[in-house]
């Protein structure tokens, strides 16, 4: 088959605990999925806190049409992957971290060396760590030898906008969340970005899979 002509599969992995990276992850699954030859899948990473936990914090029920992804190892069959995630004091919350400490098998046989991947995130405030949660995010990236895709200034005006609080940052799309994790909810301009970063990425993973095949 010609390299050109085969699917690009793009997986969109999160972790939301309200809510809020999940409706991300649905705008940038519609942008990679209209870009030609691309199909895009939403997998959830698996819970960590146990049921009475995530009453007391009156978190909503998981998004049931997004299949848990199992294991780590199913990252290898993606073209390319975007991983979502709330931040956490500076880093990516706990169940996402799990899902890459699962993945030594495939750091051993370096099966994700290669492959682009990005991030997306949601904070609780403008000083939440917008900047350092992708960046301490990309030492997990080096290891495998991943490459990182940021979404740059691609987005064009949408990043320069100051007539309302957006979480729009050159390392990916995101959201605020409201000092309470919860109380706010994407915006019509983050949901715009987010959408912009899935095609944005598609399209980029869409070339390597296509450059690759011809080096091959």
């Amino acid at each position: 088959m010609d390299p050109s002509m085969a699917v690009t599969k793009i997986y969109v992995v999160y972790y939301s605990t309200y809510g809020h990276v999940a409706r991300l992850a649905e705008e940038i699954k519609k942008g990679a999925d209209s870009v030609a030859g691309v199909e895009a899948t939403i997998w959830q990473v698996a819970e960590t806190l146990p049921e009475e936990a995530l009453a007391k914090m009156h978190a909503p029920a998981k998004r049931e049409e997004h299949p848990v992804m199992v294991s780590g190892r199913q990252l290898a069959d993606a073209d390319g992957v975007l991983f979502g995630f709330p931040a956490r004091f500076g880093m990516m919350a706990a169940q996402m971290k799990a899902l890459f400490d699962s993945t030594g098998g495939l750091w051993q046989a370096q099966a994700l060396a290669g492959k682009p991947a990005g991030f997306f995130f949601a904070l609780g405030t403008q000083g939440g760590g917008q900047e350092e949660t992708a960046l301490t995010a990309v030492s997990q990236l080096a290891h495998h030898g991943m490459v990182f895709v940021p979404v740059g200034y691609t987005f064009g005006e949408g990043m320069f906008d100051m007539d309302e609080v957006r979480c729009c940052s050159p390392y990916g799309s995101g959201t605020f969340a409201g000092k309470d994790g919860k109380s706010r909810l994407p915006s019509d301009a983050e949901l715009q970005m987010a959408a912009h970063q899935g095609s944005y990425f598609a399209a980029f993973a869409k070339k390597l899979k296509a450059g690759a095949g011809v080096v091959a």
